[in-house]
């Protein structure tokens, strides 16, 4: 049920995304006289369809992707038959076409400029833990990771990269994710001291994120305990200081992990309990989830009125952008594809997840965690679909860019070349795409 769930609210937010990109080509192509034949949400055979004037709108037995049919938009052998027929797509001026083009991405773009926006006008709450690590060395034999390198040690608190703030882990994680073999100036408060380094965060090839080699310190207090779960049913409460695992000390939530890795099955537990020692054992089901919520760091952001939220709507938009510009080039430095290329499979159950995991906590937490996602997405489908690959508008666009300086239509052979590559670099990515998702399914 919990599944089916998060594909239901999956394939509804990509709906809305893609109905966002077509809504743009479609309103383009009307502005500037190509006929619009049909708009369909979804593929494949249509479940629903009705005609409004000219244009067909139809629903998909396939609820994902969708399209906006444009007469004469396929026939790449009649271009040279059309190109002088009013209402038909190759029929419109170069810069016509250009224009089509690029409405959708627009669109997306502007559709997460308004999201954030909103977010940021009614303010929201975050849940996130301090900027305090733990070194990852310390639990792995025989390696060192960039934070050994720079100096960090275990308690350190990062207030600072290159120059930017950072009170909470999240901050910290994406300075550090979006910059992997960069040098960055770091400031720790180290009990109290500032103290300044310098650290190169490694390129995780799985992610293509940058990874330096730490946790994030949380204290081994019990904030909540799930009903029935092996916590529950071996009696430890909310309030609970964790401080023996398997008589191991526990400094941290980090040390209470690893020693449930290192001896599964039953796990013998000191606590403190008001200020009263206590003791239990844990038997750790393969199945049952452990239960344990650890206490994390929760402020809400203020409301900003109308003109300062737009402001920071655009702000983060632009920043997503740079971040999957950036995160594109990392595609040819080695990385992964299977797990870094997510397809629609994946896409899918992700956007649903996040938005189960929000409505877990309220209503309101599920539709700003999945605003906030979709306008991710918008932006990624953005830049996508910019890529100057045939088959899409950015390959359409450097088509129509040569037709104006060559003063003259394409040969329609040429373009059905172009295009035949196209569909073959596609085809490829989503092969690689949906055999992560497959990879992705069953770790999951």
């Amino acid at each position: 049920m919990e599944l089916l769930l998060k594909i239901a609210l999956g394939l509804i937010g990509l709906g809305v995304v893609v109905f966002v990109h077509e809504l743009g080509h479609f309103l383009a192509a009307r502005l500037v006289g190509i006929d619009v034949e049909a708009f369909s949400i979804g593929w494949g055979n249509p479940i629903l369809k009705k005609k409004i004037g000219n244009v067909e709108y139809r629903l998909g037995m396939f609820p994902v992707g969708g399209y906006c049919k444009m007469r004469g938009h396929d026939d790449i052998r009649g271009i040279e038959e059309t190109s002088a027929e009013k209402g038909t797509f190759f029929g419109a001026s170069p810069l016509s076409r250009i224009i089509v083009c690029l409405a959708g991405p627009l669109f997306n773009v502007l559709f997460a400029v308004l999201v954030l926006s909103f977010i940021w006008g009614f303010g929201f709450e975050v849940h996130t833990l301090d900027s305090r690590i733990v070194l990852a060395s310390e639990f792995t034999a025989d390696r060192l990771f960039p934070a050994d390198e720079a100096g960090l040690k275990t308690g350190d608190r990062i207030i600072e990269i290159n120059g930017r703030r950072t009170n909470y882990f999240h901050e910290v994680q994406e300075n550090i994710a979006i910059n992997p073999e960069k040098s960055l100036a770091v400031i720790v408060d180290r009990e109290g001291e500032r103290v300044n380094l310098q650290i190169t965060p490694d390129l995780d090839k799985s992610s293509g994120a940058g990874k330096i080699g730490v946790y994030f310190w949380t204290d081994p207090i019990i904030a909540d305990i799930v009903p029935d779960s092996d916590a529950a049913i071996a009696g430890l409460m909310p309030g609970d200081r964790i401080i023996q695992v398997n008589g191991e000390p526990i400094i941290h939530t980090i040390d209470f992990i690893k020693a449930l890795e290192i001896q599964p099955g039953v796990a013998v537990i000191d606590y403190m309990r008001d200020e009263t020692a206590g003791s239990t054992a844990m038997i750790l089901s393969d199945t049952g989830p452990l239960g344990i919520i650890w206490p994390r760091i929760q402020y809400k952001t203020p409301m900003l009125s109308p003109p300062m939220a737009l402001a920071k709507g655009a702000a983060e938009s632009w920043k997503t952008l740079v971040i999957s510009l950036k995160s594109l080039g990392l595609l040819f430095r080695g990385i992964d594809v299977t797990k870094a290329v997510s397809g629609p499979v994946r896409i899918t159950y992700m956007v649903g997840d996040v938005a189960a995991e929000g409505f877990g906590q309220s209503f309101g937490a599920g539709l700003r965690s999945m605003a906030n996602f979709l306008a991710l997405i918008s932006i990624a489908l953005c830049v996508m679909n910019l890529l100057p690959l045939p088959v899409l508008d950015g390959g359409m666009i450097i088509l129509f860019l040569i037709e104006i300086v060559r003063r003259k239509p394409l040969p329609p052979k040429a373009i059905k070349i172009f295009q035949t590559v196209g569909i073959a670099i596609i085809f490829t990515l989503m092969a690689f795409a949906v055999f992560g998702d497959i990879q992705y399914l069953i770790r999951r």
